[in-house]
């Protein structure tokens, strides 16, 4: 039985990003492409009507052509100066006819005499035409316009006109051109997303959305979990960042918003702002604020610059308060002891009288004693004024 395969891993949030910008450059390429090419096409078939319509006005103004539609035989004068003008421009065909659309001229000599292929209705009448039409050559965008006397008669018609073969062969040498230049595009762009999510990768560490968003999760609930303060300083010594505990532990909890804010202006004991900006590592160091004493430790983060500094800082009153307490309890009891070892040896002294027979001795021994300490005693109280302080003396 085959194991299961363990689930795939995500791809990582630079994986992802560089996908979708991929394919967003290939489309945003794509798009200008075909715009590009639709818009060079119009542009082409504009360009042909026009270069049509100049040559078939030059050629229907021509007094030679009016001089040839005359004659008996206009074919002998007009088909020499048709091709003439046809190489010279570069139109594909340039064809001379009566009003009744019988050609005079045409680049195949076989077709002089027959009738033209097209619309010319709108030329008789005096006016132009222009359309995309299928003749004896082939789809060509052409030009229909009149040939007039003196007087305004319409005598004959010019067409001139430019294959779409020829046209599209044009625009297919602007298409090579166009798609190297959008290949470019797609590799310089495709280059540049590369290189920038390369850098985000790095950054990221590889992680996708969901680890990076969990690691956001679990860095949040342990900044405000711990009880210790946590500072964060950049490479320019600016609050990074700072939890709830350090905010305390600094007297900073008035203060509206830290982060952003140089250590300088966070109002600390110069002894505490040297510690955290020292370009070095302090290791349990304690300082004074204004409420508090604390340890403090600095951490320099560095990844070939320095990067910024991670400030640990502990609670060290309490601490400090139970020291002082302890001391005060154990000068007490050595105080005590003391005491009672001299009052041992004073009631030893009694018992030896006693024991001696020397009775009146031990009595009068004691009685001096016992005057002795009453006499410090009215001394102390006279003498202090605080009934406490006092007591705390004897």
């Amino acid at each position: 039985m085959r194991a299961p395969r363990p689930p795939r891993r995500p791809r990582s949030l630079a994986g992802q990003l560089f996908a979708m910008q991929v394919v967003l450059v290939a489309v945003v390429v794509a798009g200008c492409a075909v715009f590009a090419y639709v818009t060079d096409r119009m542009q082409a078939e504009e360009s042909a009507s026009h270069r049509a319509m100049a040559t078939a006005r030059a050629v229907a103004g021509s007094p030679s052509v009016r001089e040839a539609i005359r004659t008996p035989r206009p074919t002998e004068r007009l088909q020499p100066y048709a091709e003439e003008v046809r190489r010279g421009t570069g139109v594909t065909f340039i064809t001379i006819m009566d009003t009744d659309g019988v050609r005079w001229t045409h680049p195949d000599p076989a077709r002089i005499g027959g009738r033209f292929v097209g619309h010319t209705e709108a030329a008789v009448r005096g006016g132009s035409v222009e359309e995309t039409y299928t003749g004896t050559l082939g789809p060509s965008v052409r030009v229909v316009t009149p040939v007039r006397e003196d007087d305004g008669r319409v005598v004959g018609l010019v067409s001139a006109g430019i294959a779409v073969d020829t046209i599209s062969e044009e625009l297919r040498q602007q298409v090579v051109l166009l798609l190297a230049v959008a290949a470019a595009a797609l590799v310089l762009g495709g280059v540049g997303t590369y290189v920038i999510n390369a850098r985000l990768r790095r950054h990221t560490h590889g992680m996708n959305a969901a680890e990076l968003s969990r690691v956001h999760d679990y860095h949040e609930a342990a900044l405000h979990a711990v009880r210790e303060g946590l500072l964060m300083l950049d490479g320019q010594r600016r609050v990074a960042l700072m939890n709830d505990g350090a905010r305390e532990l600094l007297g900073l909890l008035g203060e509206p918003e830290v982060v952003g804010r140089g250590v300088d202006d966070l109002g600390l004991p110069p002894s505490l702002t040297g510690a955290l900006l020292s370009a070095g590592p302090r290791v349990d160091e304690v300082h004074l604020t204004a409420e508090r004493v604390v340890v403090v430790n600095t951490s320099p983060v560095s990844g070939g610059e320095q990067r910024g500094t991670v400030v640990t800082l502990r609670d060290h009153t309490e601490l400090q308060s139970l020291a002082g307490e302890l001391d005060s309890v154990r000068g007490f009891a050595e105080a005590l002891r003391s005491q009672a070892h001299e009052a041992a040896n004073r009631l030893h002294t009694v018992v030896s009288l006693i024991e001696l027979g020397r009775t009146e001795e031990a009595v009068d021994f004691a009685t001096e004693e016992l005057e002795l300490a009453q006499a410090l005693t009215d001394q102390v109280v006279s003498a202090v004024g605080e009934p406490v302080l006092a007591a705390l003396l004897l």
